[in-house]
């Protein structure tokens, strides 16, 4: 696991004091151990893990909406590769699209999960400046959704579920990507992800901003890991469109709602899987191991079910999203949607 001490919050200042005491009360315990006073100082030093864990706790708690998004981009926080590592077995990564080339942003691969064969497929920031230069910083160009729609259908050719690991601040916004097709391919990943005949999991595991996010997040089942956002836009992005300016993003980020907590709530996810007391950052390990238990728990509860009700159930949940009926604005004190032209609106299909 990579040291949490080499990036800081502005709001963990405390915790790492705390923590900086309890290893010079450890050392000074190491070297006089057997001492008159190591029976005390044992003491002192548990109570004082004691405190710096509800102090975590605490924090962690009453994290502001900007402040979950800060947690989500620790440099720290473990990516898709660190997870393939820890979860999953016998990885085979998959590369290109048979058209342009092979995007780094998107990984994808067969791999084992326990006793399930699966098909994997995710964002990759990159750990170090080269690695992000590669990877465009999470930000996935058109091959790169155009590769996951392949091993997708491939997926549902032979059986496979599909996994899929959410962490984009976007799609990549430049001229090449537009060039290429950026807005009809991610248009064509949704309506295919809704159609594949196969199981589909979904897990935002760090940012999951805008169509990037969404070219890959239509599934089954959607988690999110206990810190991670899940927007039509960045916090940067609205703030800059709403008011002018990216030194608006927290205000953009409390706007949005787009916290773990507050799309549970909303009915746009099914599970906020909890993280290590601290963050993910800082407990790899555990924060793998409350992932694959989630992964496991919804594959295996999708498989009993026959795919044609699997295509129903799917399909009934998207549509259940964002309904404004006006039952609801009734309950609501909101006036109904008036017809349009005079008219009533169609039926929905």
């Amino acid at each position: 696991m990579a040291s949490a001490t080499e990036y800081r919050l502005p709001f963990e200042a405390s915790i790492y004091d705390m923590e900086a005491r309890l290893g010079e009360m450890e050392n000074q315990y190491a070297r006089d151990r057997g001492g008159d006073g190591s029976s005390k100082a044992g003491d002192l030093i548990r109570r004082l893990r004691r405190e710096l864990a509800s102090l975590k706790r605490e924090i962690y708690s009453q994290l502001d909406p900007w402040q979950v998004v800060q947690v989500s981009r620790h440099p720290q926080r473990p990516q898709t590769r660190d997870y393939l590592e820890l979860v999953f077995e016998d990885f085979l990564e998959l590369h290109g699209d048979r058209a342009i080339g092979d995007d780094k942003a998107v990984v994808t691969g067969l791999a084992n999960l326990d006793d399930m064969k699966v098909m994997f497929v995710g964002h990759q920031k990159g750990k170090n400046l080269a690695q992000r230069t590669a990877c465009h910083f999470g930000c996935a160009h058109p091959e790169g959704y155009r590769k996951a729609l392949l091993k997708m259908r491939f997926a549902a050719k032979f059986g496979l579920p599909i996994v899929s690991f959410i962490d984009t601040p976007g799609a990549y916004p430049g001229i090449s990507a537009e060039e290429r097709g950026q807005a009809a391919i991610i248009a064509e990943s949704l309506m295919e992800m809704s159609q594949i005949r196969t199981p589909i999991v979904c897990v935002v595991i760090g940012e999951g901003g805008s169509g990037g996010a969404l070219g890959i997040g239509i599934g089954d089942r959607l988690g999110m890991l206990e810190h991670t956002y899940y927007s039509v836009i960045s916090p940067e992005g609205c703030a800059s469109i709403l008011w002018k300016g990216s030194e608006f993003a927290p205000k953009a980020a409390a706007a949005l709602k787009f916290t773990s907590r507050d799309l549970h709530r909303f009915g746009i996810i099914d599970e906020v899987i909890p993280e290590p007391l601290g963050g993910a950052h800082r407990d790899h390990r555990e924060a793998a191991a409350n992932l694959k238990g989630f992964l496991l728990r919804r594959l295996r509860e999708l498989s009993s079910i026959p795919l044609d009700r699997l295509m129903d159930l799917r399909y009934e949940k998207y549509r259940k999203i964002g309904v404004f009926t006006e039952q609801a604005a009734a309950e609501a004190g909101a006036p109904a949607p008036a017809p349009l032209n005079g008219k009533q609106d169609p039926p929905s299909l």
